[in-house]
């Protein structure tokens, strides 16, 4: 798995693409699944950030967030587009960052999309989630109705980091 950053130097096409449809109504939008303690799954809508080159999001204590800490597997699915059905979807693993510096930065961004000057009560209680990308598909239509989408579908290949995309 790698990280945002590794994922955008892997494969920019698809980076440059998601995080596009992830940040289409200006700030991050995206729905998470889980894996409940029984199994099976748990969706919501949440909103990612991408700083300093990593997939973040701040977790309100709750069923989800308990989830990730037990199971960090996950799958992001960002919102749809109202023009067309372009979609983007990723998989991986997400874990619990405790570092107080990438708090700070990411808050600031999470602020900062908003044009809020001070956090929202209950802020502090949030906690702060990395997400690592395994695979991704990324649906390019020409509008509603597409007979005919087009699929790319990526999966995390260590070996591919640092390397050119292939053209498509």
């Amino acid at each position: 798995m790698l990280s945002w950053g590794d994922f955008r130097r892997a494969r920019p096409d698809l980076a440059d693409a998601g995080r596009g449809l992830l940040y289409q109504f200006g700030v991050g939008l995206a729905f998470l699944a889980t894996v409940r303690k029984d199994g099976g799954p748990r969706v919501h809508p949440m909103c990612p950030l991408i700083v300093d080159d990593l997939l973040l999001a701040f977790i309100v204590p709750s069923p989800k967030c308990d989830d990730l800490r037990r199971d960090g597997r996950y799958a992001m699915h960002a919102f749809p587009p109202e023009r067309d059905e372009d979609a983007f979807y990723m998989a991986g693993r997400a874990e619990e960052n405790g570092d107080g510096r990438l708090r700070g930065m990411a808050a600031e961004a999470f602020f900062s999309e908003r044009h809020w000057t001070e956090p929202p009560p209950g802020f502090d209680e949030q906690r702060l989630f990395e997400f690592s990308v395994e695979r991704c598909l990324l649906t390019r239509t020409t509008g509603h109705g597409d007979h005919a989408p087009r699929h790319i579908t990526w999966r995390c290949d260590p070996a591919q980091v640092g390397r050119r995309p292939p053209v498509m």
